[in-house]
């Protein structure tokens, strides 16, 4: 199968028109319907039922693009990897939230150098949940993220596991407790009974708040705007006067991971996940 009809499947899946997604691939309607139409013959089955007033996918269709979009990710991804592989200075691209590394990614890197597979290290600053994208794309070798994440694609390594505290502004009356429970958090959408579903509720926290990094978010929340919970490690190293870290007893506990492509073959970069573990566990 080549990827020229997987592109024209993929933007006539996603626009549901095939005038659309003509204009979007640059091509006139009737190429693009033969395309599609040989796609189908050859796969041997209907992806688009087709009115004359509508486009929708049949559950064939639905199958292929998830697919599709896994097969050109991984095809563009192949040549950035092998344009970097031709760079003269080769570079290991590790991936990090500015504040998710635990304050163990200096001592990750210092035991690295020292591995003879090691390689110069490249640190790809990020925003949240971007760590998967690059990976899958080749625009990094590994990352450090916290769960939960896309694992499509992706092996990973747990380097730690640590309790979550709750980041409220001093003046709130739930900074005056000793701890508290998610039943006493006004989070939206939080059920306490299902404390799984915490890390949505807190994604949804981090877009309404619009913070470019962690301290814009503590700033919100040093002024009352909201209130989050934040790994224990990331609030030790972020000390403010106007906020007030409270332990919750029964919050998931914040856990850490070394990811990395399936595909990968790189000595680099498995010596980077094997120094991380190691440099954890001892």
């Amino acid at each position: 199968m080549e990827s020229r009809p997987l592109r024209y499947f993929v933007a006539v899946a996603e626009e549901l028109n095939f005038t659309r997604a003509a204009e979007k691939l640059g091509i006139a309607s009737p190429p693009l319907s033969r395309a599609i139409r040989k796609l189908e013959a050859e796969l041997g089955v209907t992806l688009f039922e087709r009115t004359t007033h509508s486009v929708s996918l049949t559950p064939a269709g639905a199958v292929l693009l998830d697919q599709a979009r896994i097969a050109l990710e991984a095809l563009e991804a192949a040549g950035r990897r092998a344009r970097r592989a031709a760079d003269p200075d080769p570079k290991t691209v590790l991936a990090v939230k500015a504040d998710n590394a635990s304050g163990i990614l200096e001592t990750i890197l210092a035991a690295y150098a020292s591995d003879p597979a090691a390689e110069p290290v490249a640190i790809r600053l990020c925003g949240w949940q971007e760590h998967p994208r690059l990976l899958r794309e080749g625009h990094a070798d590994v990352a450090l993220l916290y769960e939960p994440f896309d694992h499509t694609g992706l092996d990973s390594e747990t380097i730690s596991s640590e309790p979550r505290v709750l980041a409220l502004a001093s003046a709130h009356p739930l900074a005056r407790r000793a701890h508290v429970t998610l039943a006493d958090l006004d989070l939206p959408g939080l059920d306490p009974a299902n404390p799984g579903d915490l890390d949505r509720c807190l994604a949804h926290v981090s877009r309404r708040s619009k913070a470019r990094d962690l301290p814009e978010l503590l700033a919100h929340v040093e002024f009352n705007d909201l209130m989050t919970l934040l790994p224990a490690s990331i609030a030790a190293r972020y000390p403010r006067p106007g906020v007030t870290y409270v332990p919750v007893l029964d919050a998931p506990r914040a856990t850490l991971v070394i990811a990395w492509p399936q595909q990968s073959r790189s000595l680099a970069t498995a010596a980077l996940v094997r120094t991380a573990t190691a440099v954890v566990a001892g």
